[in-house]
């Protein structure tokens, strides 16, 4: 999963993650990284811009952006978080609106870090760019 690593809503986002994927599944890079930037060329996705605006999740050459990218997090988070996940069956432009609403004012609602998160040395593993 790439993120926005200077968001504070993106960086509880990724803490919320690690807390409810106990197996590990989910490994995470700052989209302003050089693990982060390799990957979103590597996938065809603009490095600066709307591509900042968006987590991405990448599962086996697979890409999710957006609000498609919320709800296969919520889907491989199983349990309850896969009930919510249901609603991926409002249309798809509905969706990406009230993400990209919520995206483009992350800053103003809850703040902006100075730098990206430091992960704690047992959670190192699951950063691609701080192995």
């Amino acid at each position: 999963m790439l993120f926005d690593g200077v968001c504070n809503l993106c960086s509880s986002t990724v803490q919320f993650i690690i807390r409810h994927d106990p197996q590990g599944w989910f490994r995470f890079a700052s989209l302003q990284s050089e693990t982060g930037q390799r990957l979103l060329r590597h996938h065809g996705i603009p490095t600066e811009g709307a591509g900042f605006d968006s987590v991405v999740v990448i599962e086996g050459g697979k890409v999710w952006l957006e609000s498609d990218a919320a709800f296969h997090i919520l889907y491989r988070l199983g349990g309850v978080w896969r009930i919510l996940a249901l609603l991926w069956f409002v249309p798809k432009r509905l969706r990406d609106r009230a993400y990209r609403l919520v995206a483009e004012n992350r800053y103003r609602l809850l703040g902006r870090l100075e730098q990206c998160i430091a992960p704690t040395p047992e959670l190192r593993k699951r950063f691609l760019d701080a192995a």
